[in-house]
């Protein structure tokens, strides 16, 4: 089966990471969007736009028989649009407050995000279903996409960033923090040195390759050294370059060990 994944930038690689390891014998593309890259802070009619191309070309041009939007915001403002246009299996992300909420009922909650995403109609009516006791707190880090596309993400600059926001939060309070955009994952060994050993993370990387399986009769295996290949793209241009792909590695290789951190 020929698997498209598409993201604004590169942390749909987070997603794919896993899934090239669970579904080793189909055929991924990835397109990261970096002519546009962040999403998060524009539009919502700009990003509608850009995610219209992105479909044009994975399913029209590229013949994808499934399409996993790694993208929170993308999938937050126009999925159900692009679930009308083709007929394919679309599988988008939005933050796991679900998962978080039931892993502890009684302690709050952190959603982190993208200003479109928090900000947005979809988050809001997630929290009405799920956040009954009024545990969530929302919190926008648009810095961290930028800072995790020009590969920066342990940085002085980085911790001063996620330490002056985070500090209105009293975190011993909070059971996890959600990794609501595919780019905070990278940040991972950084949030930990600054989160209290109680509080866990929480994304939805796993569950959206699950539901991936689950949409389009694949099974997925345990994760193992055997990887599926994939083809990649930069907003429709063919990534073949020795740096390119060097690039596109060690965002793969970091992502697979923040995959590790819990």
């Amino acid at each position: 089966m020929r698997i498209a994944l598409f993201d604004s930038g590169i942390g749909g690689l987070t997603v794919l990471s896993h899934a090239r390891r669970v579904l080793p014998s189909e055929e991924f593309l990835f397109f990261a969007d970096r002519d546009h890259v962040p999403y998060g802070t524009k539009s919502v009619s700009a990003v509608r736009g850009y995610v219209r191309e992105a479909f044009r070309f994975l399913v029209e041009r590229q013949k994808a028989d499934a399409v996993v939007v790694a993208c929170n915001t993308a999938t937050s403002v126009a999925v159900e649009e692009m679930r009308q246009l083709y007929d394919v299996p679309i599988i988008g992300m939005e933050p796991a407050v679900k998962k978080a909420l039931a892993q502890d009922p009684d302690r709050r909650v952190l959603v982190t995000a993208t200003p479109i995403t928090v900000n947005g109609e979809k988050l809001r009516r997630l929290l009405s279903d799920y956040d009954t006791k009024g545990l969530v707190d929302l919190l926008a880090l648009p810095g961290l996409v930028e800072f995790a596309e020009s590969r920066e993400f342990s940085s002085a600059r980085v911790e001063e960033y996620l330490w002056n926001t985070l500090s209105p939060y009293e975190l011993s309070k909070y059971s996890a923090i959600v990794l609501g955009c595919t780019h905070f994952n990278y940040f991972k060994d950084t949030m930990r040195r600054l989160l209290p050993k109680t509080m866990g993370f929480v994304d939805g990387n796993e569950g959206t390759v699950e539901e991936l399986a689950r949409r389009t009769g694949l099974t997925t295996a345990a994760a193992g050294t055997e990887m599926a290949p994939c083809e990649f793209f930069e907003s429709g241009r063919p990534m073949a370059g020795q740096e390119a792909l060097a690039r596109i590695e060690s965002y793969l290789a970091r992502a697979a060990r923040m995959e590790q951190i819990v």
